[in-house]
Formats: C-alpha cells, structure tokens, sequence
C-alpha cells in the first residue's frame, strides 16, 4: 500500500470540490507513504491485512458505527480483521462495530456527540472540515446527514489509518482525510460551511491565531463547533499550566467561560453561544483492551478526583457555537 492507494480519490478534492493546494499536499508526503518506516510501515502493513470483502450492512447513525456483520466474514477472517484492527492501537475514539467485533474504545465519543448532535445547523449539502479529526469517529456520524464534502485534518498517523481502517468498509466517498497539522493546511478563504474544532486549541501556543486562520477559511455566516477544557466561571481568567496539565505536557491555555466567549469574538465570530457544559467522567474516558496506556482515572488525584494530579481543576469541557461574520 502506497501514497496511490491511500489517496485514491482524493483528486476529487480539486478538480470536484475546487479545494486548492491539494496536490501539492500530496506530493510533499509522498516519500513519508510511499518509502514507509517505523510506525507507519508498521500501519501500512495492518491495513494490507484488511480482509477484502464487501460489508453487507453499513450502518453509522448510531452511537457504535457499524460496518457488516459476523456472517460477511469467515473465522479465518474473523482472526485476520482482529489482527489488524489490533495492530492499529491505541484506538482513542469510538466505538465501532467490525462484522461482529465490538471495538471499545478509549472515548466514549458517542457521549459528546449526543451534546451537540442537535443543537447545530443540519450538515446537508454542507462543506466540513473537521480539525484533529482522529479516527473519523465524528466524520463517520457526520455522514448520514448526507454534506457535500468532510475533510478531516489528523497528523498523527496512528489515527490516520484508522480512519482508512473504517472507510475501507464504510465506503463514504465524500469523507476525506489528511495527515497533516491545521497549521500546514493552505488558507482556504470562505471555503467550508462548517468547521469542527475539538479538543484541539487548548493544545496551541497561540489560541487566537488558530481561531482567526479558522474564521478566515469559512463562508460569512458558516458555523464553528468548538469543543474545549474550560474553567467554569465568568471572570476574565485563564489556567496555564506551569508544566503538565492531567500528565499532558501539551497543554497551554485554558480559558474560563468568559474568555473563551472574548477569544471567539476578537476572531471575527458572532452569536457565541455554550450550549454544553461536562465534566469528563471515567463513563467518558477509561482504559479497555485497543489502549495500551493510561486513562483519566490515572490522570486524576487518587486523594481527590476533582484535581488532577497536578493539583489543578479536574477536565471539564464546554462546547461552543459561533457565527463567521
């Protein structure tokens, strides 16, 4: 498997949905996918092992996306599909249903869908891009709202082929992804519809930045669903973290309610509204048998597990609705 075979289709993105710089994209991570070393050769070699079989049912409007069922498949391929979806851990986002196999994973993601799922502009006909997309877990729900065009931005290339894991049976030719950082995708004026941010800016050094380069890629009037660590309260305050935040080294800023609402508007949005607030529960984020690391029971204070183990406020998470004006 080459950088051909996992971008097939992808020409589309130009010549179908006038999406530019594309191949140029492409042809730069051509020696990363088509000489694969490491990790990746390790991934290139677990989708090579994808049984080839057509799935009889693919059903992604549910809480476990699911693709064929356990009779699609012989035993012999039964142990093979393990083998490989195994070879692709750690799976963060799900769940999924492979032909019969229940793959539980990290993240109970269908938990945060169902926040927002209802409270967003229906997605039909609508251009999306999807940032730090992971596995294509919310890709994948997207889908039965029948947009135009999903594209999913995930560098880590784990979650990558995840993602080509799943669609390889899902089969969505409209769903896109690209193994590159927000910062390397070309600024797209007025482009997308909808732009999914989640779990991604408390990790940027510069958190208005990304929020202005996200305003300028999107239609005047288009929508951004921003997901977000938070600290619940009204006052101009923000959390950074001196060294880690929850074992995360990664972590910068973490705004309250009012500075969010305050970033959201300097970057030209409008109509800012909160339309969920959660603290993250071991219901939400555990350990099972596709992690082979710790989880947020691990990440909090033993002694106290509204702190983490840092001392900080436990995860909480809002998310966040705003208009591009």
């Amino acid at each position: 498997m080459n950088r051909t075979d996992l971008f097939k289709g992808y020409e589309r993105l130009e010549s179908q949905f006038e999406l530019q710089g594309i191949d140029g994209m492409l042809t730069a991570l051509a020696p990363v996918f088509d000489h694969p070393r490491g990790n990746t050769l390790k991934y290139t070699k677990a989708l090579e092992g994808l049984p080839e079989t057509i799935a009889s049912i693919v059903d992604l409007d549910r809480d476990a996306p699911r693709v064929g069922v356990d009779s699609d498949l012989s035993f012999g391929q039964h142990q093979q599909l393990y083998q490989s979806l195994f070879q692709l851990c750690p799976w963060r986002k799900g769940p999924f249903e492979f032909f019969g196999i229940d793959l539980d994973a990290e993240w109970q993601s269908n938990i945060k869908w169902d926040r927002f799922a209802g409270r967003i502009s229906a997605l039909t006909h609508r251009r999306v891009l999807d940032i730090g997309s992971s596995n294509g877990y919310y890709m994948f729900r997207m889908a039965s709202q029948k947009p135009r065009l999903v594209l999913g931005l995930e560098p880590q290339h784990t979650f990558y082929f995840q993602f080509h894991a799943v669609n390889q049976y899902a089969g969505q030719a409209n769903l896109f992804a690209l193994p590159i950082a927000f910062d390397a995708m070309p600024v797209t004026r007025g482009f997308f519809d909808t732009v999914f941010c989640m779990g991604v800016l408390y990790h940027r050094r510069s958190p208005l930045g990304m929020l202005r380069k996200i305003h300028d890629m999107m239609q005047i009037g288009g929508e951004l669903v921003l997901e977000n660590l938070v600290l619940e309260s009204r006052e101009d305050l923000c959390l950074f973290p001196e060294d880690r935040y929850a074992k995360m080294r990664n972590v910068f800023f973490i705004p309250s309610l009012k500075v969010m609402e305050s970033w959201l508007k300097r970057a030209g949005f409008a109509e800012v509204s909160c339309i969920d607030i959660s603290l993250t529960t071991p219901g939400e984020q555990r350990k099972t048998d596709w992690i082979q690391t710790e989880s947020l029971d691990d990440f909090l204070d033993p002694r106290d597990r509204s702190r983490t183990v840092e001392g900080y406020p436990a995860p909480v998470r809002a998310v966040f609705t705003a208009r591009a004006i």
